[in-house]
């Protein structure tokens, strides 16, 4: 019998998120009530004291709102990486601000924080570093270089949970804001979803003003307040991006199991290493290896498995993708740059020459599956297909 097509990515939902769920839909509160409010509390305590966090609808929206509340607006310049996400970027011309882009370290597959500093001009206001496939970025020469220049630091952590950077969680830094997404194929599932965590009281009190219309107090405290119900002001043109107590019942019990979650991914990518060693191919980097500025004992989320192919491997990018597929194994590539999509490519005249890292990244790489919920017998399937393909 012919197995099963293996997906690049599932989510892992077990039966406490179920009942959680249920127990949300039975207890009346279906939009942001009390599940919201006591995931942003358990989240924040997570990660350590002295934060505050704000759940939202996603990252975009954690980005959008972050970069609004430290002020970034028209004419503006905001650095991040062209190896990301379009929202990475994006969410600087929501306010009017220019994104400028720069090249990756190709040891971490991160930003660069030389190209950073090469970047930076007397409009530059904001770094947004991303951390890229569960690994941290270079984040002491970032902050120093934002200390340096008296710009902000938005951190894009939608790769980065539970990452460590030389042994403090991602999130507890010195940025004025991190932003995580919850998405479906996420170290921490709740289909759509977000939080942005600050140390700054006056951006966390400006994101949950902004995060649902600018209304001057959530809908869970105008129901459960003593004052009238129906009174609220308009503060600020804000947006809608609040997340529903049906997400915060998902997220609240997949941050109690996030740590095995991850450990099990981080299983999964030792297997990949060994089986792929003395393959024609160069493994994702993590801490401890040649190259890499974390400590050896920090936490790699594993949000990713992202092999680049070697020069000599037997295989192009798409035949190997393609050949995946025909053996039943789903792959990704992340991401095809920015430099290359056509808005971004076309607005700043962004060529592959500009980005010489991201571009050869970008033509070599393919993300297998990595996902909590595959079982030994997935991963050796994996092994074997790829194994098939690049041994011919």
């Amino acid at each position: 019998m012919t197995a099963p097509f293996l997906p690049f990515a599932l989510p892992d939902i077990g039966q406490a998120e179920i009942d959680a769920v249920i127990q949300t839909l039975q207890s009346g509160w279906l939009t942001t009530g009390p599940g919201a409010r006591l995931f942003e509390q358990e989240f924040a305590e997570y990660l350590g004291p002295g934060l505050e966090a704000v759940a939202v609808n996603s990252a975009t929206a954690g980005l959008h709102l972050a970069l609004e509340a430290i002020g970034i607006g028209p004419g503006d310049e905001v650095i991040t990486t062209s190896h990301t996400f379009t929202a990475s970027a994006e969410v600087a011309r929501y306010l009017g601000a220019e994104p400028v882009l720069v090249d990756i370290d190709p040891a971490t597959l991160c930003i660069d924080p030389a190209a950073i500093e090469r970047a930076v001009t007397a409009r530059t206001k904001a770094i947004v570093p991303v951390h890229y496939g569960g690994l941290a970025c270079d984040m002491d020469a970032i902050l120093d270089i934002a200390a340096r220049r008296g710009l902000k630091v938005v951190e894009d952590a939608a790769h980065a949970l539970p990452a460590t950077w030389r042994g403090s969680k991602i999130g507890t830094l010195a940025s004025d804001a991190t932003v995580y997404s919850f998405y479906a194929t996420k170290t921490l599932a709740t289909g759509e979803g977000g939080m942005v965590v600050t140390r700054a009281p006056a951006i966390a009190k400006r994101c949950r003003v902004m995060r649902l219309h600018g209304i001057d107090r959530d809908a869970f405290d105008r129901f459960t307040s003593k004052k009238p119900a129906w009174y609220y002001e308009i503060v600020a043109p804000g947006y809608k991006y609040n997340l529903p107590d049906l997400a915060a019942a998902l997220g609240r019990v997949q941050l109690r199991r996030l740590h095995d979650m991850r450990d099990r991914r981080a299983a999964i990518a030792q297997r990949y290493d060994q089986a792929f060693s003395d393959l024609p191919v160069l493994a994702p980097p993590r801490p401890g290896m040649a190259g890499v500025p974390h400590a050896a004992s920090d936490l790699h989320a594993w949000h990713l498995y992202a092999i680049r192919l070697a020069d000599d491997a037997p295989v192009t990018q798409e035949a190997f993708i393609t050949g995946m597929s025909g053996l039943g194994i789903g792959c990704s590539v992340h991401y095809v740059p920015l430099h290359l999509q056509p808005y971004w490519r076309d607005r700043y005249r962004l060529t592959p020459a500009m980005f010489p890292h991201s571009q050869r990244a970008y033509e070599r790489m393919v993300s297998l599956p990595i996902y909590s919920r595959m079982s030994d017998g997935d991963v050796e399937r994996v092994v074997s297909a790829a194994e098939q393909l690049l041994r011919t």
